[in-house]
């Protein structure tokens, strides 16, 4: 008996097709193959970017459902994640929308780094920290990854002159698990009738999945250099608390629940064979410490480049990713928290938002009423506004009166025929803009000190690397001190390089993460809720 299957001809290993599943989504059957797709909200039929094309087979699924009417598909487009098997009769043939490729972050502020790492050549060996590798053979090389929630970016590395050999960047493809680090726990830890947790066994199997995904991507990149992994004999791997312990196999259970603190927050050193990376099989492969709650590995990096924990005036520290962090600190005392704000700003519950992908609107001017805007690569049409373009559209709502300072529009903007911002997309932007607002505000108040006592405002990652800053000020993103802003591009993946060639970095790092006073800002201030509805309104400035 032939058994029926389903293909992904856009793809490689989606052409020769997958078995069937009966009651099984097609978001789950391009799980299980292992594809690409964009699943932000983790499957729930919320934001409406799984979109699918059915080819042949459309019979074989269930009819639209009411999620699936909320969004405007045309009569051969599904939702992968509500689109379920009820047959299988017949072959299914499933095209996938694609997002296109994102503009990720490759570049950092280029500081010189003191060359003493620890894997180096001793009489004739190479040998980490005592321990010898491998005869030496010509080349020492080390690896940097910067594991973002959206992207992954790493770097091949000259362990002996310190030298960048290469730079790779992508998707993290664990984005067809869900788009933020909650809907990837979620993926682990929930059973599928979303009330009960997984048994442990499930769990830690879930985790391997979601492990395999990403280590898989980058061996797959690394294919290109295959003259260049066996001189791989380390990596220094950084993310924040969640993206680090996935990498690492670690648990992940305590991330999900009150009070969101990690349960393994010390450096973790595994070899590459454990991890089935393929670079050199005995390759010490090192997860710098865990800071607190989301704040990870890649915030940790983020300090060491930006110098704040070595100068004498405090300086705030600011990466808006899917997850955001905000740190403020010098020589003697730091203090960090996180919060989800960058969600919304990368283009998440936004119905017309868009991550920095090409296409994407990246920043628009309102001219004489009409709309001016260019789009990531000049591609056209547009295929939504990422998030500096939406930045960029409500300054200039604020600006032209369109927009009040109470954040209400009378009704919805267009920008284009298909993408147009609407009053709850403009919820969804101010709220994440008074959660981050909020968290300064607070953090400043506890450190003791005011944005005139600030040296530095140091802006990090591509969020913030690309944004229009008198914009982000004048809705109230960052803080009023446009001179203090310095942007210092992909701030984790230099800090990453820096553990990697520099031990004294690395032992200094370690030292770091001791000190860090974590915070939940919305506990330390009973009026918190207040506050954040308090900064959702826009001010004269």
């Amino acid at each position: 008996m032939k058994m029926n299957k389903i293909f992904f001809p856009q793809y490689k290993k989606g052409k020769k097709g997958f078995p069937l599943q009966k009651g099984l989504s097609i978001l789950g059957h391009i799980q299980k193959a292992g594809i690409q797709i964009n699943a932000e909200c983790g499957g729930k039929g919320k934001c409406g970017k799984c979109i699918v094309r059915i080819e042949k087979g459309g019979e074989e699924l269930n009819k639209k459902t009411k999620s699936e009417l909320r969004f405007s598909l045309s009569s051969k487009e599904r939702l992968a994640c509500q689109a379920k098997v009820e047959k299988y009769q017949k072959d299914i043939i499933v095209f996938i929308k694609e997002s296109g490729k994102y503009q990720i972050l490759k570049e950092v502020s280029g500081k010189e780094f003191n060359l003493n790492p620890l894997t180096i050549l001793r009489n004739g060996k190479v040998i980490h920290n005592g321990e010898v590798l491998d005869n030496y053979k010509g080349k020492i090389y080390g690896l940097a990854v910067d594991v973002g929630t959206t992207t992954l970016v790493f770097q091949i590395v000259d362990l002996q002159s310190g030298e960048t050999v290469a730079t790779i960047a992508k998707t993290n493809p664990q984005i067809l698990y869900g788009g933020d680090v909650i809907s990837r726990i979620e993926y682990a830890i929930v059973g599928e009738r979303k009330i009960v947790y997984r048994a442990d066994e499930e769990i830690k199997q879930k985790i391997r999945e979601l492990q395999k995904c990403v280590i898989t991507a980058i061996n797959d990149s690394l294919k290109k250099f295959k003259a260049l992994t066996p001189y791989i004999y380390e990596a220094v791997v950084v993310g924040n608390s969640t993206m680090r312990n996935i990498f690492f196999g670690l648990d992940i259970f305590s991330l999900g629940l009150r009070p969101y603190e990690p349960v393994h927050k010390e450096p973790i050193t595994r070899t590459a064979k454990e991890l089935s990376l393929k670079i050199f099989p005995k390759a010490k492969v090192y997860g710098p410490a865990l800071i607190g709650g989301h704040a990870g590995a890649d915030a940790l990096a983020d300090i060491l480049s930006s110098g704040i924990y070595k100068s004498k005036k405090p300086s705030i520290l600011i990466d808006i990713g899917t997850n955001g962090e905000v740190i403020i600190g010098n020589s003697k005392k730091i203090i960090s928290a996180t919060l989800p704000a960058g969600g919304a700003f990368e283009g998440a519950n936004v119905s017309s938002g868009a991550g920095a992908v090409e296409g994407a609107i990246k920043n628009i001017k309102i001219k004489n009423g009409k709309v001016l805007y260019e789009t990531i690569d000049n591609k056209r049409p547009a295929v939504g506004i990422c998030g500096s373009g939406l930045i960029d559209l409500l300054a200039e709502l604020l600006r032209c009166g369109i927009m009040d300072k109470n954040a209400k529009i009378k009704k919805d903007f267009k920008i284009t025929d298909k993408i147009k911002l609407t009053q709850a997309d403009i919820y969804q932007l101010v709220n994440a803009k008074a959660g981050l607002k909020t968290d300064q505000i607070i953090m400043l108040k506890h450190y003791g000190i005011g944005v005139k006592d600030l040296d530095k405002i140091y802006l990090s990652g591509g969020f913030g690397n690309y944004i229009n800053v008198k914009n982000a000020i004048k809705l109230g993103l960052l803080p009023d001190a446009e001179d203090k802003i310095v942007k210092i591009g992909n701030g984790a993946l230099e800090g990453a390089k820096e553990m990697l060639v520099s031990k004294e970095s690395r032992e200094t790092a370690e030292q770091i993460a001791k000190k860090i006073e974590h915070i939940k800002p919305n506990e330390l201030e009973k009026d918190f809720t207040y506050l954040v509805a308090e900064n959702m309104y826009f001010t004269d400035k």
